[in-house]
């Protein structure tokens, strides 16, 4: 009777418990909505499910590396490494922030965000046999935040410990429910194996080929040079939803490449299987050789239909020459646009006009209803041009005589307390307005010289000097650098990335994604705002209220993006049909062997 009595209470108090200890098991997470896709989906629509495996393919990466540890701020990591870890869920490519359980069978969020569970497929092992296990996890998330990339410590912040409940259960216990992006964060990182890394030191560059739980191995390399990764025959998830028809190839091959022109001559040789194309003189012109003729050789342009973030020239404000906003305006309207893409990208490219281009979170016209609100709480600390006027950019003729804009940006200058004196621009000290604009390509030159020539014309003395990959990363890292391209990506759903793009912290941050080194009270409070968003409403207004402040501070000299995807390829490959948000996802390719035989054979004929 006492033990019925005892049951009865428990199952009493369990009726009881409040809506944050209770959780739902689901088998995706999505940030806006549901997950489009049932619980036993068999596979991601946009794959051929019966995909053959087999064959090679040789890609082609411009830099060097010498370390397979992606994880940490030493060394320069091989891109290729990425393929040999597994993660707790997977995104879907045609879903906007959509994640479904991967080495994670079932997910549990409590309701007001205060933790999350992950629990593990009993199937689901290393490529080594053993079980990937909660202990593991935890060991990756504790090995992260403490010896991994600075950013992860901000990534994690909200994160107030973590435990393994059992072999295959591990808990998440958060700071506060205000994160609601952070279930999802957690979902991404990937599972290290607890046991390779012991008597291995985890924040030193990782020389020997790692161990994961992921599709591929790799294989075989030479150091800086080349790196082959070989698909794992009894990778334990190749017949799951989040598996089944996608890392198809047998062997990827990456062979690295110090100059980018001379990649695009190792695709025309056939070495390379197939290219991204980023430059538009390329893709117009330099696609004219025999194989594209005999249709060998395809240009394929994917439609994109996602955020395309901001490219552009970033002022690093660490730097004193660029503190004054009345110098970085002047340095914005001495960029020509409309005459390099007239001139050098052959009408390809949309200017940047906000941080979160091509999505419903960019700022335009003059602050409204919620989002004037929200910036009059921080009306003391923003420029009153926040509320006056809208965020613009200039706009030549396209002829390349700017004199309008170089006359604009002059009077700036001279506000800011510089004068010209013998066709040179001086400070009160008679010291010239000098800087250096760091590249880590040579192609970008063309682009980077005929803004320094607008910028000659005000008497402003800028060098351009190109270094190779690892030199530059080292530079960047270090923030020492004045000015450099920085491409700054954004999803469907901004989140806790923000901190480490705009904020005080992150500026102080070595090697993190706040190149510009922005530290604005202002800024960090907007941050906030997106972080803690809890709907969409609130989210769309903290941002554009986020993206207006940043572009009046005029840290940066925006750039261009293309809306579509453009591959050149040699015709050796099956792709699935249907379109997708991100345009393709080449995971989902395989080698069609009909195709492959033919150019095979032509590619011999012609070495």
């Amino acid at each position: 009777m006492m033990r019925f009595l005892v049951l009865l209470a428990c199952l009493l108090s369990a009726s009881l418990l409040p809506d944050s200890a209770r959780a739902q098991r689901l088998h995706g997470l999505a940030l806006i909505g549901e997950p489009a896709l049932p619980a036993d989906f068999k596979a991601f629509p946009y794959v051929n499910p019966d995909a053959p495996k087999g064959g090679a393919v040789t890609l082609g990466a411009i830099g060097t590396f010498d370390s397979f540890n992606p994880f940490i701020l030493r060394g320069t990591p091989t891109g290729a490494a990425s393929r040999v870890f597994d993660t707790l869920t997977v995104p879907s490519a045609d879903e906007p922030m959509t994640e479904y359980g991967h080495l994670a069978q079932d997910i549990e969020v409590a309701p007001d965000h205060s933790w999350e569970a992950f629990d593990l497929r009993p199937e689901a092992h290393f490529n080594d046999g053993t079980p990937v296990t909660a202990e593991d996890v935890v060991w990756t998330f504790e090995t992260l935040i403490t010896k991994g990339r600075p950013f992860y410590r901000q990534y994690y912040a909200d994160v107030a410990k973590v435990e393994a409940e059992s072999k295959l259960r591990v808990v998440f216990h958060f700071k506060n429910g205000d994160n609601r992006e952070l279930p999802q964060i957690l979902g991404q990182m990937p599972v290290l194996p607890k046991h390779w890394w012991q008597g291995r030191d985890f924040d030193k560059p990782l020389t020997e080929p790692p161990l994961g739980s992921g599709p591929y191995r790799i294989d075989t390399f030479d150091m800086g040079r080349s790196v082959t990764l070989q698909r794992v025959p009894d990778y334990w998830a190749a017949n799951m939803p989040t598996g089944r028809g996608l890392n198809n190839f047998d062997r990827i091959r990456v062979e690295y490449y110090r100059d980018a022109t001379v990649a695009l001559e190792a695709f025309k040789a056939g070495q390379i299987d197939w290219r991204v194309e980023n430059i538009a003189k390329n893709w117009a012109t330099a696609y004219d050789f025999p194989a594209v003729e005999q249709g060998l050789v395809r240009k394929l342009s994917f439609e994109r239909h996602l955020p395309t973030g901001m490219q552009a020239f970033g002022m690093n404000l660490r730097r004193p020459i660029f503190a004054n906003r009345l110098v970085r305006e002047a340095l914005v309207q001495a960029f020509d646009f409309e005459w390099m893409n007239r001139n050098l990208f052959y009408g390809r490219y949309v200017r940047t006009r906000s941080y979160f281009s091509n999505s419903d979170f960019a700022s335009g016209g003059l602050p409204q209803g919620d989002e004037k609100a929200l910036l009059e709480r921080h009306r003391d600390k923003l420029a009153p041009e926040v509320f006056t006027q809208p965020f613009d950019l200039p706009v030549t003729d396209g002829s390349g005589n700017n004199r309008p804009q170089l006359r604009a940006a002059l009077e700036k200058l001279q506000q800011a307390g510089w004068r010209v004196v013998d066709r040179k621009l001086v400070d009160a000290n008679g010291q010239q307005f000098s800087f250096e604009i760091l590249l880590d390509q040579p192609t970008f030159e063309r682009v980077a010289l005929p803004y320094v020539q607008s910028l000659e014309k005000l008497g402003m003395a800028v060098r351009v000097r190109t270094v190779d990959p690892a030199q530059y990363e080292q530079l960047i890292d270090g923030f020492d650098y004045d000015m450099t391209v920085v491409a700054i990506g954004q999803s469907d759903s901004p989140g806790n990335e923000q901190s480490e793009f705009w904020t005080c912290a992150a500026a102080r941050m070595q090697g993190s994604r706040n190149t510009m080194g922005i530290c604005d009270p202002a800024v960090d409070a907007l941050v906030g705002e997106v972080v803690a968003a809890h709907d969409r409403k609130s989210l769309i207004t903290a941002t554009r209220a986020l993206d207006r402040v940043l572009l009046h501070g005029s840290y940066v000299v925006p750039q261009w993006h293309s809306e579509s995807l453009d591959i050149a390829l040699w015709d050796r490959f099956g792709i699935p049909p249907q379109k997708m948000r991100s345009g393709t996802d080449v995971n989902a390719w395989w080698v069609d062997q009909a195709r492959a035989a033919v150019v095979d054979q032509a590619r011999s004929s012609n070495r």
